[in-house]
């Protein structure tokens, strides 16, 4: 490898590592500002919206099928996963977030024909197991409506990988066309709520809306092209990792002990599930993975 492909690497990885731990300011952003989830949505995608315009330098989209569908499914995700932060620990939200990825493998098996290999139906098990574990840890109602958006979340997610890993859709717009269609959506909510715009507020929407979503989207666009899906799918692993750390620190919120456990299932598997590939092509070079 030359010194010029190493240091597009090395660019790559600071990237998508960087990606992960603003993805996972999500839930401190969420729990520390009063307002509602919808309020809360509409005010980051309108200033998402400036950036990403920004960084494009075109308002020109194109609004072709794959593009509009995907980012349907973004706004969804986007929309559900907010409203089970705030229903819901932090951790737990992303967690049940996090069985994405084994969605997608269960839609190929399914709908592609895909031969499934016996590890990967091992570890499906296990995020499974995992999630019912983080999922059953609070069962009060407002935990319990949560938990249920959050896998509500993981199937959009789901969906929108699918969608956005197709060579038809251009995940720039899609990004862009998603932001719009959460802000027109969540925009009534901005009237009905109670909008209190205290210095706290304001800091942790910012921080939301500019480094969170807005760079977040911007570095992740970048280094995804510079390094392999699977690298980048392990470094993402740091997300669900890091999220419910500041939300201890600044919130005072704790997973409980089931839910801890849950959680360590889920990412282990999903980060195994990653690697997965390419150990399958080391062992059986002849395949094509």
């Amino acid at each position: 490898m030359s010194d010029a492909n190493k240091k597009e690497k090395a660019t790559g990885r600071i990237l998508i590592l960087c990606t992960a731990l603003l993805w996972g300011l999500t839930g401190v952003c969420v729990k520390s500002i009063s307002w509602g989830a919808m309020s809360i949505i509409a005010v980051r995608s309108i200033i998402s919206l400036l950036m990403l315009f920004a960084v494009k330098r075109s308002f020109r989209l194109r609004f072709t099928r794959t593009n509009v569908l995907a980012a349907v499914m973004m706004s969804a995700t986007s929309i559900l996963y907010v409203m089970a932060i705030k229903l819901t620990t932090a951790g737990t939200a992303i967690v049940l977030q996090y069985m994405a990825p084994i969605l997608v493998f269960l839609f190929a098996v399914l709908f592609k024909k895909r031969k499934p290999w016996f590890v990967e139906i091992i570890l499906t098990a296990c995020v499974f197991a995992g999630c019912v574990l983080s999922f059953a840890d609070s069962l009060d109602f407002s935990h319990l409506l949560g938990n249920v958006l959050a896998i509500a979340s993981s199937f959009t997610y789901a969906a929108q990988i699918i969608l956005m890993g197709g060579n038809d859709c251009d995940t720039q717009d899609c990004t862009i066309i998603s932001n719009g269609i959460c802000f027109f959506v969540c925009l009534p909510f901005l009237f009905t709520d109670t909008l209190v715009f205290d210095m706290n507020n304001i800091v942790w929407l910012l921080i939301l809306a500019v480094f969170q979503y807005g760079l977040a989207n911007i570095l992740f666009s970048i280094g995804i092209k510079k390094i392999d899906s699977v690298e980048a799918s392990l470094l993402l692993c740091i997300e669900p990792v890091f999220n419910p750390i500041p939300v201890a620190i600044f919130c005072g919120e704790h997973m409980g002990t089931t839910a801890v456990i849950g959680s360590a299932v889920v990412i282990i598997s999903v980060a195994l599930y990653g690697i997965l590939p390419t150990l399958r092509k080391k062992i059986h070079p002849d395949l094509n993975c």
